[in-house]
């Protein structure tokens, strides 16, 4: 569940920050761009992804019960 997560984050964050750096002018189907007002969209961004990377690198030292 952690990765799935993590995974949403890093997509979510990224993709928003790609959107907002290129120009789009449409905030597409990224979250923090339909939520936020618009000084905040790249540093919501850049944390998204920050705390989706985290998510992602402190699942993998997690030993899975087999």
């Amino acid at each position: 569940m952690g990765e799935l997560i993590g995974m949403l984050l890093v997509v979510q964050g990224g993709g928003g920050l790609l959107n907002r750096v290129l120009g789009a002018s449409s905030p597409s189907w990224f979250v923090q761009l339909h939520v936020l007002p618009s000084s905040l969209h790249v540093a919501a961004s850049v944390v998204m992804v920050l705390a989706g990377a985290a998510v992602l690198v402190t699942g993998r030292g997690r030993k899975r019960p087999e």
